[in-house]
């Protein structure tokens, strides 16, 4: 019999994060928004409804991933099992894509519309990006705009998006350029600020 639903609130170096798992694998993730209380009762009714509980097993260990890589770890998610249940085919390709980014690198949209396939564009990728309810372990916060960061649809918005790439001293996907120093990142900048409450969300 399929376990019930559940979900945990938990603490990293950003804020308080959420995750919210069934029996196939995670189904939401959240970072942290300005009041926890507000982000309690919005993963509580995340797919009709689940119940707060401690994280076990898989779950326990993606919950550590996700704390040890918001601390500054390079950590792979990628065997994180999702359940992609109602995720819309075009949005999985993108995700699939999106997941092979590691930490410390990014892509822009385009590249990843060249890797989805043809019928795939930066534009296309945006949009599925921000449906993305898994954002850290679908590390939407990877794929930028050329010469730019682009958009971010979690609280904070870009100022969320630019400390992240921040901690993980994040940079363009190939090797270091002949001049790059080492821990060099163009969002570094914003590691200073990875303490600063983030603003609530946007409604």
């Amino acid at each position: 019999m399929r376990e019930p639903p559940g979900f945990a609130l938990f603490p990293t170096a950003l804020g308080t994060c959420a995750i919210a798992w069934n029996s196939i694998g995670l189904t939401g993730v959240w970072l942290p928004e300005a009041n926890v209380e507000s982000l309690r009762r919005r993963v509580a009714g995340h797919r009709g409804g689940s119940r707060e509980e401690a994280p076990s097993g898989p779950v326990a260990a993606a919950v550590d991933a996700i704390v040890r890589l918001l601390a500054g770890e390079h950590v792979d998610l990628r065997g994180v099992a999702l359940d992609d249940a109602g995720i819309a085919e075009f949005d999985r390709r993108v995700y699939t894509v999106t997941r092979e980014i590691e930490a410390g690198r990014v892509l822009t949209y385009g590249e990843v519309a060249a890797r989805v396939g043809a019928d795939a564009s930066a534009r296309a990728v945006g949009e599925s990006l921000g449906r993305n309810a898994m954002p850290i372990v679908v590390p939407c916060h990877r794929v930028v705009a050329t010469g730019g960061l682009g958009g971010f649809s979690a609280p904070g918005g870009v100022r969320t998006k630019q400390r992240l790439l921040a901690i993980e001293n994040a940079r363009p996907e190939g090797p270091p350029g002949l001049f790059d120093a080492p821990g060099d990142s163009r969002w570094s900048s914003a590691a200073q600020d990875v303490d600063a409450p983030l603003p609530a969300p946007r409604r």
